[in-house]
């Protein structure tokens, strides 16, 4: 079967890597240059809404996928004439939007923190009084990695944060307490079939995820993370891997986001579960029977930010694993990751320490 991926990063490289030994061939759409996916396939190398490079795309594949969510729907649209596009558009319509995010949430009963939408200095500082601060202003289309967000502390930066982001349509948030941040991955098939990984826990720095720990072994909140999964992919009659950012406060889980998509902190189960997020994905779309999200024990992943250490120092360390996506260095972009897998949570702690001192 052949895949067509729009997107070529490393989400699109990862998924080639675990498509190939199932005999899978892949076409990837992408404007860069030698992006990294380019590894696992030929690359289209045009705007993600090119329409020519976009029928090229379908007429060369059996069906289309996408790994990341930002890509215009209405470009994709067209193609659901031609071939089957996974996951579904509606998807990316909400997910591209935090205000139509929040709404649907609502709708299924997903516990949100309180926040307003923002379209003048005036409805900012009406939030700001609303909600109280601190409070977490986002611009409502395009944000990732702590992009696009701006945290008021003070009543003097509420001017300042309109300054900064008041040209978009904006959402406040209401910042909240929490004990800790997880996020649930779970896949659905053509079939309906349902498969969730456990919980893994998110460390982030600057808003960029550092690192992930699964599995975050609470039966309470693992049930309410695959509850609030079933329901959102059933809703939007999903097929393929999705994950569910949540912020632990006590015993509830409150969402943060959701991506249609593979996801950074599923990349532990590359090497930590009996099939990765990736080749699930790749099942789900093609129709065949999901596999098993057991895990072989005590996982993490450090992702590798600005620059790429030695894979010769990080392997000194047992039991790891390198993923260099053969990016070139810069300030804040993601180059790599390392997996660890042991066979119980201390040892899996010291060689993230370990692991820690090499990858700063």
């Amino acid at each position: 079967m052949k895949i067509g991926i729009i997107g070529a990063g490393q989400l699109g490289r990862m998924l080639g890597f675990a498509g190939l030994p199932l005999n899978f061939e892949f076409v990837f759409l992408d404007p860069s240059e030698n992006p990294p996916a380019a590894a696992a396939g030929p690359v289209i190398q045009a705007k993600f809404d090119d329409p020519r490079a976009l029928r090229e795309l379908a007429e060369r594949v059996d069906v289309v996928t996408f790994e990341f969510e930002n890509i215009p729907v209405q470009a994709v649209q067209p193609l659901l004439d031609k071939k089957p596009v996974y996951p579904p558009p509606d998807a990316l319509h909400f997910a591209q939007d935090r205000l139509y995010e929040k709404q649907l949430f609502a709708e299924l009963d997903i516990p949100v923190a309180g926040w307003r939408t923002v379209d003048s200095l005036e409805e900012l500082q009406s939030a700001a009084d609303q909600l109280g601060l601190p409070l977490v202003l986002k611009t409502r289309r395009l944000g990732y990695d702590g992009k696009g967000q701006f945290v008021i502390r003070t009543p003097d930066d509420v001017a300042t944060a309109w300054q900064t982001l008041g040209s978009v349509p904006l959402i406040a948030e209401q910042c909240i307490n929490f004990d800790c941040e997880v996020s649930v991955v779970a896949a659905r098939s053509v079939t309906g079939e349902l498969a969730v990984y456990p919980l893994t826990e998110n460390r982030h720095e600057n808003g960029i995820l550092r690192l992930s720990k699964a599995p975050h072994t609470d039966a309470t909140l693992q049930a309410a993370a695959k509850a609030a999964a079933e329901r959102l992919m059933q809703r939007l009659d999903y097929v393929g891997v999705l994950a569910i950012e949540f912020f632990v406060c006590g015993n509830q889980l409150v969402a943060n986001e959701f991506a249609p998509r593979v996801h950074n902190s599923g990349h532990w189960t590359i090497e930590g579960a009996r099939c990765s997020q990736f080749e699930n994905h790749l099942r789900a779309i093609c129709g065949l029977p999901l596999g098993s999200t057991d895990v072989n024990g005590h996982c993490a992943m450090l992702n590798l930010i600005g620059d790429m250490p030695s894979a010769a120092a990080i392997l000194k360390v047992t039991d790891c694993h390198v993923h260099d996506y053969g990016k070139a260095p810069r300030p804040g972009r993601k180059l790599g990751h390392v997996t660890l897998v042991r066979q119980d949570e201390s040892a899996l702690e010291a060689g993230v320490a370990s692991l820690q001192q090499i990858c700063r």
